[in-house]
């Protein structure tokens, strides 16, 4: 039997998931571009010539606007829309969606403002209530060429979690499973901090030692805010936590490292950001996350000093001797 997939976004990611799907000759693929521009180039050259160029996309993948065409038959809806526009463009096509259909949720962000998770949005504008989340190492660049990636599929229904393992699974991208909504969720968001941060390692050439530190310490943080809002402690140390993390601080690919080397190379963000295609979610995460520590009077020092960077204009090695010269603690204390 066959199985309809409509993706909902036609970034990199988005894209990057039709071609995974679409391998499978019992699978229907539909990829819905929300700009007309965008819709036009992807269908006039069957190419993301601007987020994955050389990639061809099939013929067998549907390329519309329309929203009502791309969900018609939809078994799953997959949201590959970055967060901070997730809320807009999902109340622009609500009507088009059935509440009836579940919803797999590829973001990694939290909504600026309400600090809501790409799940809590999709629950509010669609009503959805089968709801998952996809996460984990898995750059675009590289699972839309075939390259080897595992992520894992979180859902509070394990049935929902089992199905997108067995639809989404290759011998090329391998699928785990997981009931921590909210922990897989805020791994990929947090994570995307710490990319910034290891970017400005980076840039600031401070070496391999300094970088194996700040990877250590971004997790034992991560770990620490995930916990106060309810995750599993676990959750940090597997795919989406300590997995994506090191991708994303290591990769030439990501986008976040990238914003980050260009602050320690001495860049102004406005300045990066006038010249950047994608969404670098990081930007907009550390803003939420930094608010919603300080309510909580967590210690996050290493998304303290990328908010001062981001934010404040702080220098970046200061912000790195800043937090080499923190008061001494023991290694294990919270």
């Amino acid at each position: 039997m066959s199985l309809s997939f409509a993706i909902l976004g036609d970034g990199a990611w988005g894209t990057a998931v039709a071609l995974l799907l679409a391998g499978r000759t019992d699978h229907r693929v539909a990829l819905w571009s929300a700009r007309a521009e965008n819709g036009r180039i992807l269908k006039d050259r069957r190419e993301n010539v601007r987020l994955l160029p050389g990639v061809p996309i099939p013929q067998s993948v549907l390329l519309s606007t329309d929203i009502a065409e791309v969900v018609s038959g939809a078994d799953l809806i997959i949201a590959a829309i970055p967060t901070v526009y997730l809320r807009a463009t999902l109340k622009a096509v609500a009507g088009a969606v059935s509440p009836s259909l579940p919803v797999v949720s590829l973001a990694k962000g939290l909504e600026m403002g309400t600090f809501c998770r790409p799940t809590v949005i999709l629950e509010e504008v669609l009503e959805s209530r089968r709801l998952a989340v996809l996460s984990g190492p898995s750059h675009a660049e590289e699972v839309s060429r075939g390259l080897p990636a595992t992520v894992v599929a979180a859902s509070a229904d394990p049935e929902l979690a089992l199905w997108i393992q067995r639809c989404f699974s290759t011998d090329r991208f391998r699928v785990y499973t997981s009931s921590d909504v909210v922990g897989v969720e805020l791994a990929g968001a947090l994570k995307n901090i710490m990319g910034i941060a290891a970017g400005i390692a980076d840039g600031l050439a401070l070496g391999d030692n300094a970088k194996s530190a700040l990877l250590t310490r971004s997790l034992v943080e991560m770990a620490r805010f995930g916990v106060a809002l309810g995750a599993a402690h676990a959750t940090f140390f597997g795919l989406a936590g300590l997995g994506d993390l090191i991708t994303t601080c290591i990769s030439p690919h990501g986008r976040n490292r990238h914003v980050g080397y260009r602050l320690g190379r001495g860049e102004k963000l406005a300045e990066i950001l006038s010249g950047m295609s994608m969404v670098a979610e990081g930007i907009y995460t550390t803003r939420s996350v930094h608010a919603k520590a300080a309510q909580m009077g967590l210690d996050m020092p290493i998304t303290t000093e990328v908010y001062r960077v981001l934010y404040e204009d702080k220098d970046p090695l200061t912000a790195v001797s800043d937090l080499m010269l923190r008061d001494p603690k023991h290694e294990t204390s919270v």
